[in-house]
C-alpha cells in the first residue's frame, strides 16, 4: 500500500528491546518525545545532553512514566570537539552495539558566536559536531546488523547555500542563512554517508528527515528575543505540532520496515511520514563530497576504512 493512503502512528512502532539507541538532545523538544517513545517500546536509550541537570529532568519524566525504562545520560556538547571525543569513547568503551544513532540536536543564534575550537555555533553544532560523533561511532554501528544512522535535517535546507569562501560566516553572519547552510549541511552529510555505505556493502543504513513545525524551545527563544516578537511567535505557535507528533518522521525512519538509505522523510498529509525530494544543491554529489572533506580537516576526524568489523 503506498505510504499516502495509509496513516502511521507510534503506536506502530514494533518492541525496541535488546536494542540500543542513541539520540543527541534528549533532554527537550523532539529529542526527549523520540527518547520517552523509544524507552516505552523498551529501547536501552542513551540520552547524549549538553546540560546535565536538565537530563536528569527528562530521565525522571521517562521513568515516572515507564519504570523499568533503560536509560543511560552522556554529556556531549556537540559544539566541543573535545567533548564529542569524550563521549564516543566512553560509548565505545561501555557497548558492543549500537542500532540507532539519532542525530537530533539542533540550534541557532541571532547573533554569531564562536565555538571553544574557532567554529561558527550554529554550523558546530548542527552540522560538525554530529559530524565528528558519528564518525567515532562508526566502527561500533559497522558492528552492529543493520544500523540506522537518523540524521535531522529541516526544510530550512532549501534556503541554504554551502559558502566555502565563507564557512563559518566570519565576513557576514544572518540568522537563517546560517541555519539554512546548516540544515543543508545535514542532509549532504546525511546522502554522502549513505553512498560510502553503499560503496563499500555496508549492512547500515544513513536516512534524513524535516521534523516539520515543531514547538520547540528554539521557537520560545525567538519570542523571549523581544516584546515585538512574543505576540506573533505565540500566534504563530498555535499552529505548530507539539514534539511527540513532531518526532514522528525521525521514530519511523529509525524503526519502519522498508526505509530506504539515503532519502529525505517528512511529515505526510495524513501523518504517515513520507519521501520529499530536497533541493539541488542536497543532491549534488559534488558539494557533498567537499563537504565532507573540509569536515574531515576541520574536525580532524576520519571515517574509518568502511570495511565491515
Amino acid at each position: 500500500m503506498d505510504p499516502k493512503d495509509q496513516s502511521w502512528t507510534v503506536a506502530d512502532i514494533p518492541s525496541q528491546k535488546g536494542k540500543n539507541i542513541l539520540v543527541t538532545g534528549a533532554n527537550a523538544g523532539l529529542g526527549l518525545a523520540s527518547a520517552h517513545i523509544l524507552a516505552g517500546k523498551g529501547a536501552n536509550v542513551i540520552m547524549a545532553c549538553r546540560y546535565m541537570p536538565k537530563a536528569e529532568e527528562a530521565r525522571e519524566s521517562i521513568l515516572a512514566e515507564f519504570p523499568d525504562a533503560s536509560l543511560d545520560i552522556v554529556h556531549l556538547d556537540l559544539a566541543d570537539l573535545s567533548s564529542v571525543s569524550a563521549a564516543a569513547a566512553k560509548i565505545n568503551e561501555k557497548y558492543s552495539q549500537l542500532h540507532v544513532l539519532m542525530n537530533n540536536a539542533g540550534m541557532n543564534t541571532f547573533r554569531r558566536r564562536e565555538t571553544t575550537d574557532g567554529f561558527e555555533l550554529t554550523l558546530a553544532t548542527n552540522h560538525l559536531g554530529h559530524f565528528a560523533l558519528t564518525a567515532q561511532l562508526f566502527d561500533l554501528l559497522k558492528s552492529t546488523a543493520a544500523s540506522r544512522v537518523v540524521t535531522l535535517s529541516s526544510s530550512g535546507h532549501r534556503s541554504g547555500k554551502i559558502d566555502f569562501d565563507d564557512l563559518m560566516s566570519q565576513n557576514a553572519y544572518r540568522m537563517m542563512k546560517a541555519y539554512g547552510q546548516s540544515k543543508l549541511a545535514n542532509l549532504l552529510f546525511a546522502k554522502q554517508l549513505q553512498r560510502n555505505i553503499e560503496r563499500d556493502n555496508l549492512d547500515m543504513l544513513s536516512v534524513a528527515v524535516h521534523p516539520g513545525l515543531v514547538a520547540t524551545n528554539m521557537v520560545n527563544r525567538y519570542s523571549d528575543r523581544s516584546f515585538l516578537l512574543q505576540i506573533p511567535a505565540r500566534l504563530f505557535s498555535l499552529f505548530l505540532l507539539a514534539p511527540a507528533e513532531g518526532a514522528r518522521p525521525q521514530l519511523y525512519v529509525a524503526t519502519a520496515d522498508g526505509i530506504e538509505g539515503g532519502k529525505y522523510y517528512v511529515e505526510g498529509n495524513n501523518g504517515h511520514p513520507v519521501q520529499e525530494r530536497p533541493t539541488r544543491d542536497a543532491r549534488n554529489q559534488t558539494i557533498g563530497e567537499r563537504l565532507w572533506m573540509v569536515s574531515e580537516e576541520l574536525t580532524a576526524q576520519s571515517f574509518p576504512n568502511a570495511t565491515k568489523a
